[in-house]
């Protein structure tokens, strides 16, 4: 059985199934003692048990992300019982798909207010503890929504890519006190992606690709991310897809293009797009893309 969480106490949000289930179980079992938060006070008691069950130490919690009161009552939950905070992970998530131009400003506000702001709250409320202990690690949820696009999400796709933003500056910010934060892209099967249509064989045969990707498999890097051993790791962006561990590159500049008298509309055409049109981003709809994350 591994140690490498032992002494630590970790908040996991959305930790009563899937992936949040997965990584409240792997870091118990790592020796941290954990606050499962999840808004289904059944399913975050019946991950709390089954923790306890394996001799390990946890606490249930049903107050919000989307609300800092109640983010804040998350975290206080940790310091109440176990007298600290070590680990956060910002895993909570739900889903609002709808075309662009069909999506209403609550189906927008209600992913953003759990997602992003949800991840701000939470991370914010455990940073004056992290500041002081100067310590801490952050272990943030993204996905390839946002890091690469897709159809019908631009709610998710937005906030998950905001998170990305969040975590880099957290990074920043909190580097002189210690403090890690890095993003966790994961493919995996769980509630929120079995509602993928399954109705042509192409369909089928991607579902079974996906139900063979199991949600436990994200636990491990967490467990990593969180622990000492991972104490030079931060700004980061993972991904995990079965027994694949993947790094995502950073925005760069690929290329670029001078003009010593200034630019005009008519030269932009004719001579900037021209020499970096093989560079761009090409817009692509991949069923290898789409609909592969569950957060």
């Amino acid at each position: 059985m591994s140690e490498m969480a032992a002494g630590k106490v970790a908040v996991v949000t959305g930790a009563g199934g899937g992936i949040g289930k997965g990584i409240a179980l792997a870091l118990a079992a790592a020796g941290a003692r954990v606050v499962v938060n999840d808004i289904s006070a059944e399913a975050s008691q019946a991950v709390v048990d089954e923790i306890k069950a394996a001799g390990g130490h946890a606490v249930a919690n049903t107050d919000s992300v989307a609300t800092r009161e109640s983010a804040e009552h998350i975290v206080q939950n940790a310091i109440d019982l176990y007298g600290k905070i070590d680990i956060i992970v910002n895993n909570a998530g739900n889903l609002r798909d709808r075309l662009f131009h069909k999506m209403s400003e609550e189906e927008w506000s209600q992913v953003l207010d759990v997602h992003l702001n949800g991840s701000f709250y939470v991370s914010r409320a455990a940073a004056p503890y992290f500041r002081e202990q100067e310590s801490g690690a952050y272990v943030h949820m993204t996905s390839t929504s946002g890091l690469i696009g897709n159809f019908g999400q631009a709610n998710y796709s937005a906030a998950k890519m905001g998170i990305v933003g969040l975590s880099k500056s957290i990074a920043l910010d909190m580097s002189r006190f210690n403090v890690r934060s890095n993003c966790i892209a994961p493919f995996a099967w769980t509630s929120m992606t079995s509602s993928i249509p399954a109705n042509t064989p192409e369909e089928k045969a991607r579902v079974l690709k996906l139900q063979k990707m199991e949600a436990g498999k994200i636990a491990p890097l967490v467990v990593y991310l969180g622990s000492d051993a991972a104490s030079e790791v931060t700004a980061q962006i993972f991904a995990v897809r079965a027994n694949e561990i993947m790094l995502f590159s950073q925005p760069r500049p690929v290329r670029s293009v001078h003009m010593s008298t200034g630019w005009t509309p008519e030269d932009i055409a004719e001579i900037a797009v021209p020499a970096m049109k093989n560079d761009f981003y090409k817009l692509e709809r991949s069923p290898e893309v789409i609909g592969w994350d569950p957060i």
